[in-house]
């Protein structure tokens, strides 16, 4: 199976020869591999180099331009480092741009904090009207992708990752997939979470829902797929909590009980690979299981 990021480009590569308005901009992550598509279109693969600044800079000025930019790099220096270019060069100049990130919230320990990202979507849920894909598997990404391109001129955020499902998921942008149905309560997966609710939920009275996209949140799949019981497990693949307000506004009307799993706030220094810290943080399958069972029941 290729990566994510494999995918999106060979993907992106083919939308440029497609696509006249469609530009990339890069700060060195992957520029080697868009090296035949620069060749092809020197004018529309920009690597502005280690300036991630600029990157977003770049990418609003093009879009005011009437080009649909897709900015790439790290999901660390693609949204936190350049968080205020983000917000004054795309969102107050009312113009939109294609963001899309590698390396999830710790898809490489051993370099260090500096690659790593749980906090980048409630970092962007501090801007108005983005939308924001958490793909679990490269099909996903591919078509959410595709999706996010065509995507008017909106702001889109594509967030990639090593860690992903076995399997893809047929996805609706901006709608939730019912996977198991039950009584219980819902387990809302993100992303790349979907397998590890399956081994957790596997036997328990629950409905699983699973989302590629969350921002908008499908708050309508979600009161559609609760019943009497309206207790929630969030599992994110990013900062725990990250969704919690939005599960709240969508039952505001009912009694409910909303838990959320993530990624700590407490740094964990201790760089390992993605399997421990999945682990340290209790989002392996036997954790969640532990969690969600002593929540739910």
């Amino acid at each position: 199976m290729d990566t994510m990021r494999e995918r999106f480009i060979d993907v992106t590569s083919r939308l440029l020869d497609e696509d006249p308005r469609l530009a990339v901009v890069l700060a060195d992550i992957s520029a080697a591999a868009f090296e035949p598509a620069h060749e092809r279109h020197p004018d529309r693969v920009v690597n502005v180099g280690i300036r991630e600044q600029l990157l977003v800079g770049a990418a609003g000025g093009l879009a005011l331009s009437g080009m649909r930019p897709i900015a790439h790099t790290f999901a660390s220096f693609l949204v936190e480092r350049p968080f205020e270019q983000i917000k004054l060069s795309l969102v107050h100049q009312g113009v939109g741009a294609v963001l899309v990130s590698a390396g999830g919230s710790y898809d490489n320990p051993a370099a260090g904090r500096t690659h790593m990202s749980p906090g980048d979507v409630a970092l962007l849920d501090t801007l108005p009207d983005w939308t924001v894909h958490v793909p679990g598997h490269p099909d996903e990404a591919e078509q959410l992708l595709r999706h996010a391109v065509a995507d008017g001129d909106r702001n889109v955020y594509v967030r990639l990752s090593n860690h992903q499902n076995a399997t893809p998921v047929t996805v609706e942008p901006g709608r939730f997939t019912t996977v198991r149905t039950g009584r219980r309560g819902v387990v809302l997966a993100v992303g790349p979470m979907l397998d590890a609710v399956l081994a957790a939920t596997e036997g328990l009275d629950v409905t699983v829902l699973y989302a590629a996209t969350v921002r908008p949140f499908d708050a309508a799949g979600l009161r559609a797929a609760l019943g009497d019981k309206a207790d929630v497990v969030l599992v994110e693949p990013y900062l725990a909590g990250t969704s919690a307000n939005e599960a709240h506004a969508a039952l505001a009307d009912r009694p409910h009980r909303v838990l959320a799993l993530g990624v700590p706030r407490g740094e964990h220094r201790q760089y390992g690979s993605m399997a421990e810290h999945l682990a340290a943080y209790g989002l392996d399958a036997s954790s969640l299981k532990e969690r969600i069972g002593a929540f739910l029941w």
